[in-house]
C-alpha cells in the first residue's frame, strides 16, 4: 500500500522504515527542508541502531520519500499517520498545538481528493483526543464528515534503540477504529506482521498506550526502591532481580535498578495521565508517587559520590550521557540532572558518549567533552550513567589515570571480574 506519516521524528522516521520494510511504498513529511533533504539521501535525522542501512536501502528502492507538501503526500497515499510530538507543558498535561495543526492540514488536503483515505493517530495523546480534537478538525477543514474519511488511533510501543526490532517482532498491534472500513485497512498494512492483532474502540486505543507505559515505569520504581533499601542492607539487588524475574507473572525486563528512567516517554506520558485524572476527579496516589521516586533517583549516585569526596573544584568523568544505550537521545536523561547538580556544586565535568555528545552539548556547552582515555585522566571520580557494550569492555587498567580512584555506576555495566573498587548506586 501507499502510506504517508506526517512527522518525521523518531516515531515517524522508525515507522516509515518499518512500512518499506514490509514492501510499501511510504512518504515522510516534515516542515524542516532539512529533514526532508537528508532522508532523500538515506540519511536518518536519529541515531538508532540498523536504521541508517535500512533508509538508505528504501530510499534507494524509491520505497521511501520525503517532502514538505501534505496536500501532495495525501493524494498519493491511500492512509495518513499522524506521527508528531506532544510534548509536556509545565502544568503536565501534553501540548497538542502539532496535532491540531496537521489535523487541519490533513483536513485540507482531504478536502481536495476524491475518494476513501484513513488518517491514523500514531502519536500518543490522552483518551479521547482522536475523537474531541483531530475528527472535529478533520471535518471542520476538509468539509466532509468522519466516516467519508477513515479514522484509527494505531500506537506505538517502540524502545529507543530497539524500534526497528520492535516494529517488526511486535508483542501485538493495536488498532481503534472508527469504523471496521477504517480498521480493515489498518489492519492490511500489518498483515504481513505475524502477531495478535487487537482492534477496539479509538479511546481504549489511546488509554492502552498509556496503560503498557505507565507498567513499565512502574517496575522500574519499584526495583529502584527496592534497590534502596538492598543498598542499606549491603544486598545485590541484582541477585534480587534475577530471581524475581524468573516469576512469569512478574517478568525479568524492566528490573534493571539505579538512576531512574529518562527519554521522552515515560515521565512525559505519566504526567499526562495524571492531569487527565485530575480533570476527571481521579486520585492515583501510586502512579504520582512513581514520578516522585524517579524524580530523585538520578541524585542517589550524587549523595554516593559525595560520601567519599567533595565534589567542588574536582574534576568528575561522566561516561554515558543518552538516557539509555543505542540512542543518542538526551531528553529527560538522568545524565543531565546529575551534571546540572554536580556542575553547581562547583565541579569540573569531562564527559564521553558514543553517540550522544552532540545532543548533551546543546543542553551543555560549557562542560569538557573528550574521549574515554581523556575523560579518566587525573579524574577524582568516574560516573557511568549509561549501559553501553562499550563501556563493559574496560577494565581495571583503564582507570589506572585517575587521580582518585571512586568508580561510582548508575547502571550496572562494569565486570566484576575486569574492574575492582566500583560500587553501584542501589547495590
Amino acid at each position: 500500500m501507499d502510506i504517508s506519516i506526517i512527522g518525521s521524528g523518531y516515531v515517524g522516521l522508525c515507522t516509515a522504515v518499518g512500512f518499506a520494510s514490509l514492501g510499501h511504498k511510504v512518504i515522510c513529511v516534515d516542515v524542516e527542508k532539512e529533514k526532508v533533504d537528508k532522508i532523500n539521501h538515506g540519511v536518518p535525522t536519529i541515531y538508532e541502531d540498523g536504521l541508517e542501512a535500512r533508509l538508505k536501502a528504501a530510499v534507494e528502492a524509491k520505497q521511501i520519500t520525503a517532502t514538505t507538501d501534505t496536500d501532495y503526500a495525501v493524494k498519493n497515499s491511500e492512509i495518513s499517520f499522524i506521527a508528531v510530538g506532544t510534548p509536556s507543558k509545565d502544568d503536565g498535561s501534553i501540548d497538542l498545538t502539532y496535532v491540531k495543526k496537521v489535523s487541519r492540514e490533513l483536513g485540507k488536503a482531504l478536502r481536495n481528493k476524491d475518494g476513501y483515505h484513513v488518517i491514523a493517530v500514531k502519536s500518543t495523546v490522552v483518551p479521547g483526543t482522536t475523537d474531541d480534537i483531530v475528527i472535529p478538525e478533520l471535518e471542520r477543514h476538509s468539509g466532509k464528515k468522519a466516516g467519508e474519511f477513515g479514522v484509527c488511533m494505531v500506537p506505538e510501543f517502540l524502545r529507543e534503540g530497539k524500534a526497528l526490532h520492535d516494529f517488526l517482532n511486535p508483542d501485538r498491534i493495536v488498532i481503534g477504529e472508527l469504523d471496521k472500513k477504517s480498521g480493515d485497512i489498518a489492519e492490511k498494512i500489518h498483515e504481513k506482521l505475524k502477531t495478535p492483532i487487537l482492534r477496539k474502540n479509538i479511546k481504549t486505543a489511546e488509554m492502552i498506550k498509556y496503560a503498557s507505559n505507565t507498567f513499565l515505569a512502574a517496575k522500574i520504581s519499584l526495583i529502584n526502591e527496592i534497590g534502596n533499601i538492598c543498598k542499606k542492607l549491603g544486598i545485590d539487588v541484582y541477585d534480587v532481580a534475577e530471581a524475581v524475574g524468573y516469576d512469569r507473572r512478574i517478568g525479568k525486563l524492566f528490573l534493571e535498578a539505579g538512576i531512574g528512567f529518562g527519554g521522552s516517554c515515560f515521565r512525559k506520558d505519566i504526567s499526562a495521565l495524571l492531569k487527565k485524572a485530575d480533570q476527571l476527579g481521579c486520585e492515583p496516589k501510586l502512579i504520582k508517587a512513581m514520578l516522585d521516586t524517579n524524580k530523585g533517583q538520578p541524585l542517589k549516585i550524587i549523595e554516593l559520590l559525595e560520601k567519599k569526596t567533595n565534589v567542588k573544584g574536582k574534576k568528575i568523568a561522566v561516561l554515558g550521557l543518552s538516557f539509555k544505550a543505542g540512542t543518542d537521545d538526551v531528553r529527560d536523561s538522568p545524565a543531565a540532572v546529575i551534571i546540572k547538580e554536580l556542575t553547581d556544586k562547583g565541579a569540573f565535568i569531562s564527559a564521553y558518549d558514543p553517540n550522544a555528545v552532540e545532543n548533551m552539548r546543546k543542553r551543555f556547552p560549557g562542560i569538557t567533552y573528550a574521549d574515554i582515555g581523556e575523560c579518566l585522566d587525573n579524574a577524582d571520580a568516574c560516573l557511568i550513567l549509561t549501559d553501553w557494550d562499550e563501556f563493559r569492555q574496560l577494565e581495571d587498567r583503564d582507570f589506572d589515570k585517575m587521580r582518585n580512584r571512586i568508580i561510582l555506576e548508575g547502571r550496572r555495566v562494569l565486570g566484576r571480574n575486569k574492574v575492582r573498587g566500583f560500587e553501584g548506586v542501589a547495590w
